[in-house]
């Protein structure tokens, strides 16, 4: 869309409001300058009088463009991602596997169901992060702007987050009783979220991350 157009009408105000109608916007947002007023005379009585004006979009709404443009240009850049995605997993997976490929918010949501997919979780879930890891790199190959996947296989995701909380119930109370802070197995981002997550609000043990990735670890101690 255009950030200037030039209008015209019968009558000033007429010029004006066909130009806001045909730039989508309000007065407030527009600069308007009257370029032409053709007045009748004696000769010309007759002839219809025609007013130009020219309007031109204030800074605000010519940024809410550009960030409407950029807008399409991801939502475009993701479908290719997730076109890519798909183009992947039909050549690695087994044919007996089914996935579904979905974009929420931005993000690329993968979920694979079938049977005998423990070789694809791998022992907690190294498989499936690192298989993670490959379509994160796939989707953002000719990205400008990162994409974030999310794979799961199985609901293996949310069975492992309970699994997590679970441990830092169980670690808590172990640091309450003991007094001792306890450093838990490297773990990644998502991962430790969780811990941290659980753990939040609780009244007696704090949690931080120390270290660096992929070895990065989550500590529970006391308050």
């Amino acid at each position: 869309m255009d950030n200037k157009i030039i209008s015209e009408g019968k009558t000033t105000n007429e010029a004006i409001e066909k130009g806001l109608k045909e730039l989508n916007t309000t007065r407030n947002k527009v600069e308007i300058k009257v370029l032409e007023e053709e007045k009748r005379s004696f000769y010309n009585i007759l002839a219809p009088r025609v007013v130009k004006v020219e309007l031109t979009l204030k800074e605000e709404k010519k940024e809410n463009i550009k960030k409407e443009k950029k807008h399409n240009e991801n939502i475009n850049e993701i479908k290719e991602s997730a076109e890519n995605i798909k183009d992947f997993l039909s050549r690695f997976l087994n044919k007996e596997l089914k996935y579904d490929v979905e974009i929420k918010d931005f993000d690329i949501y993968v979920n694979i169901k079938g049977e005998d997919v423990n070789y694809l979780i791998g022992y907690r879930g190294e498989n499936i992060n690192a298989l993670q890891t490959i379509l994160s790199a796939i989707a953002n190959k000719k990205s400008s702007a990162k994409t974030r996947i999310y794979l799961d296989i199985e609901g293996y995701r949310e069975k492992r987050k309970k699994t997590l909380e679970e441990l830092a119930e169980k670690i808590a109370r172990t640091v309450v009783r003991t007094k001792k802070a306890i450093t838990l197995e490297p773990m990644t981002a998502y991962e430790r979220k969780i811990i941290h997550t659980k753990l939040q609000t609780h009244d007696k043990v704090r949690t931080y991350s120390k270290g660096e990735e992929p070895y990065r670890k989550v500590v529970i101690t006391l308050k």
